[in-house]
C-alpha cells in the first residue's frame, strides 16, 4: 500500500498569502493611477528635464516607484509560493516524483501555455480524489488558467504600452481579472490540499495475526 505523505499546508498557506499581497499591491497601483497619475504624468512631461522643478514631483514619483516594486516583488513571491506548493503536492502523492516537470512547465516558454494546466490536473488526480467531483474540478482549474493567461496578458499589455497622460494605464479591469485569477488559483490550491489532509487523516486500517490458541 502507498504510504500518505504530509499535505503541504504551509505551502497552500504561503500561496494564500502572497496572492492575497499581489492583489493588494495591484490595487494600491490602481488607485494611485486614478487619483494621482494623470496629474503626475503630466507634471513629469511638463518638467522637460529641468533638474531645478523636479523636486515638485519628487515624493509623488518615490511613491510610484515603491508601488511598481511592490507589485514586482509580491508577483514573483506568489509565483515562487506555487511553485513550491506545486512540488510539494506532487512529492505528497509520490515522494520520489521529480520536481523539474513541475518547474519547466512555467519555466520553458511555449510550454508554459498549457503545461501548468495539465501539471495541476495530474497533482489532483495523484490525490485520488472522489471520481464525480471531476467535472467540477476541470471547470474550475480551465477557469483559473485562463483568467490567469488574460490577467498576464492585460497588465503587460497596459505596462508596455502607457498611453500619453498616464504612468501604467492599470484600472478597474486588469484588477478585477487579476483578484478572480488569484481566488481561483487559491481555490485549486485548498481543493487538492484539502483531498491530501482528508486522505491523511482517514483511519488505517491495520491486519493484524490473530493470536494462536492454545491446546492444552
Amino acid at each position: 500500500m502507498r504510504a500518505v505523505q504530509t499535505p503541504p499546508t504551509g505551502a497552500a498557506s504561503a500561496v494564500y498569502l502572497t496572492l492575497s499581497a499581489q492583489v493588494l499591491s495591484l490595487g494600491a497601483l490602481v488607485v494611485f493611477e486614478q487619483v494621482r497619475g494623470q496629474r503626475l504624468a503630466g507634471q513629469i512631461a511638463a518638467l522637460g528635464g529641468q533638474a531645478r522643478d523636479s523636486e515638485a514631483v519628487v515624493g509623488a514619483v518615490t511613491v510610484f516607484a515603491v508601488l511598481m516594486m511592490l507589485l514586482a516583488g509580491t508577483t514573483v513571491a506568489a509565483a515562487v509560493a506555487y511553485l513550491t506548493w506545486l512540488v510539494r503536492a506532487r512529492q505528497a502523492n509520490a515522494p520520489t516524483a521529480p520536481a523539474a516537470p513541475a518547474l519547466a512547465a512555467w519555466l520553458v516558454p511555449g510550454i508554459n501555455l498549457i503545461a501548468p494546466f495539465v501539471v495541476a490536473d495530474d497533482v489532483w488526480r495523484g490525490s485520488r480524489p472522489p471520481f464525480d467531483r471531476r467535472g467540477r474540478w476541470l471547470v474550475l482549474l480551465g477557469a483559473w488558467w485562463l483568467s490567469t493567461v488574460a490577467s498576464a496578458a492585460m497588465v503587460g499589455f497596459r505596462l508596455l504600452d502607457t498611453s500619453p497622460g498616464e504612468l501604467t494605464g492599470l484600472g478597474v479591469a486588469e484588477l478585477g481579472v487579476t483578484a478572480v485569477a488569484a481566488a481561483l488559483c487559491a481555490i485549486t490550491v485548498r481543493d487538492v490540499t484539502g483531498i491530501q489532509r482528508s486522505l491523511r487523516a482517514a483511519p488505517t486500517i491495520r491486519l493484524t495475526t490473530p493470536p494462536e490458541i492454545s491446546h492444552a
